[in-house]
């Protein structure tokens, strides 16, 4: 089963951390009408309670989900738990994330912290908004080593997420068919992305108001309430909300990625019946429950590996806002054409150490949260694979070769990072990617992380690469000792977990036709 496993695993492209992303971002609203009126008459309207979830998938119980509204001292408090076991690889991967977000009574955020703990190191984040120009954002990933700090310029309040249900729904009496429109702003990628939050939908739910225990200890819902409820869905490319909503801005229903969902329930329900199931089971995970297999895209044709050119027909699934075009990867119609990079690709335009920080291209050697590039240890390394060498293709691949060779292959969930995955030595492709893009934007060599799908077995994986520049982008990738990446890596994102996102809208709608293969 390892062995099965093994490298089918390594094709993860951060399950948890995308899942979960939505507790770590912040978002900036401007709404149809002007969203300091509209915010302000939601917070006034927040009233205090919990609400709890059962975390499902496929109808049955992974996990545990709450979500906490306080208010004192003249603002609010929001405070989000969720723990999972997720089925990955043939095996359950316990992780967690917890975020507290304090805003104002005109819901402004004024700080904001996140955990996340998983298979590596925890992390943990802080942030503090300046006035309504400046958040203050505070990374810290390995024990021992300085935080991350970075300055991140606003343009006018932000809001989690999470808050999205609360500030449409308190707002204003929420209507079918009105949008709203939300720039997203991610820590992780800096940047920023407009989403429009649609009411699709009115219908009426019945609850579970509290709960009664059996004679085996079993919980069971009871005193039922008939509340109504709007669904609320992100439209577009960018990160937002799915889900049923009532009233009072409490979700009651709401759909994850990967065909997971959050149903509210009585807390004994969710939690106590979850805690007892989770005693009993076996840890053993059934294959039409595995993620991995689940999220794989089946093959018409069974290309062989190391392709020179592969030639697909993709469908179902609006392409527009993917990164697909490319010097590698030619797009005519729904045929995609991917060539791996010949050898007169691989040569430098450019001189190391410092050769590439002249051009255009040095924006891709700097130092990003969990991408520690300034840090000693890193800078060390990559000064020592670097060597003497000036070439930036001879330095670039013996990084590559270094990393394939120095991390274990073991399937991980959580956030990657590069000081992280070096001291632990352990991961799957996000470690490898990451800390092979550190490396090489340590040692002088621009590089990108890339992620979209691989081929393996008949199935296309989601997959994380690495991309370089060398006279021109060229993809590598560590993770299966590929210099450069053969062609059956299909580029569909350029950057880190905010842009890997996107990669949700292709799930369970993208098909693939292998045209043709060499």
């Amino acid at each position: 089963m390892a062995n099965r496993f093994g490298k089918r695993g390594l094709l993860a492209v951060g399950i948890l951390a995308v899942w979960l992303g939505g507790l770590a971002l912040l978002a900036q609203r401007e709404l149809f009408r002007p969203h300091t009126e509209m915010l302000a008459e939601a917070g006034l309207r927040v009233t205090p309670g919990a609400t709890y979830f059962a975390v499902l998938q496929k109808g049955q119980q992974i996990g545990f989900a709450s979500t906490t509204v306080d208010t004192a001292d003249g603002g609010i408090v929001v405070a989000d738990y969720l723990v999972a076991d997720l089925p990955l690889a043939g095996r359950m991967h316990r992780a967690s994330a917890r975020t507290t977000v304090r805003v104002s009574r005109a819901m402004r955020v004024t700080s904001f912290s996140l955990d996340m703990d998983a298979d590596l190191t925890p992390i943990k984040a802080q942030g503090r908004v300046l006035g309504d120009s400046l958040l203050l954002l505070i990374v810290k990933g390995v024990p021992g080593q300085p935080a991350d700090t970075q300055r991140i310029r606003l343009s006018g309040p932000i809001l989690l997420p999470t808050l999205v249900p609360l500030a449409i729904a308190l707002g204003e009496r929420p209507k079918v068919g009105k949008s709203y429109t939300l720039p997203i702003f991610d820590p992780a990628s800096m940047a920023s992305k407009d989403t429009r939050i649609a009411v699709q939908a009115e219908s009426v739910f019945v609850l579970q108001d509290s709960s009664v225990i059996d004679a085996t200890g079993r919980w069971h819902g009871a005193r039922p309430d008939t509340i109504r409820a709007w669904r609320l869905a992100s439209q577009g490319t960018g990160s937002g909300f799915s889900g049923w909503v009532d009233e009072q801005g409490r979700v009651v229903l709401a759909t994850q990625l990967l065909g997971l969902t959050l149903q509210r329930r009585p807390y004994e329900v969710a939690f106590e019946n979850w805690k007892m199931d989770v005693a009993k089971r076996s840890g053993q995970v059934s294959p039409d429950q595995d993620i991995y297999e689940s999220t794989a895209i089946s093959a018409n044709k069974m290309p062989r590996q190391h392709l020179s050119e592969l030639k697909l027909r993709l469908y179902g699934v609006d392409l527009e806002g993917f990164d697909i075009k490319g010097y590698r990867q030619h797009l005519k119609g729904d045929t995609l054409t991917i060539t791996r990079e010949a050898p007169a690709a691989l040569k430098g335009a450019y001189e190391l150490p410092n050769g590439a920080k002249a051009t255009v291209m040095s924006v891709f050697m700097d130092a990003e949260p969990l991408l520690e590039v300034d840090n000693p240890e890193i800078r060390a390394l990559a000064t020592r694979l670097r060597g003497k060498d000036t070439e930036p293709r001879v330095v670039a691949e013996r990084i590559s070769r270094w990393v394939h060779d120095s991390l274990a292959k073991r399937i991980t969930v959580g956030i990657p990072s590069a000081l992280a995955t070096l001291h632990a030595r352990q991961g799957d492709c996000n470690e490898h990617t990451q800390l092979y893009v550190a490396l090489a934007r340590a040692a002088g060599v621009p590089a990108r992380v890339a992620a979209g799908l691989a081929y393996l077995d008949g199935k296309f994986y989601y997959h994380a690469w690495p991309e370089i520049w060398l006279e021109r982008w060229v993809a590598v990738d560590p993770t299966f000792g590929q210099f450069p990446a053969d062609a059956s890596h299909l580029r569909f994102t350029i950057g880190g977990l905010g842009k890997q996102a996107e990669l949700l809208r292709l799930m369970g709608t993208l098909k693939i036709d292998v045209m043709s293969a060499r």
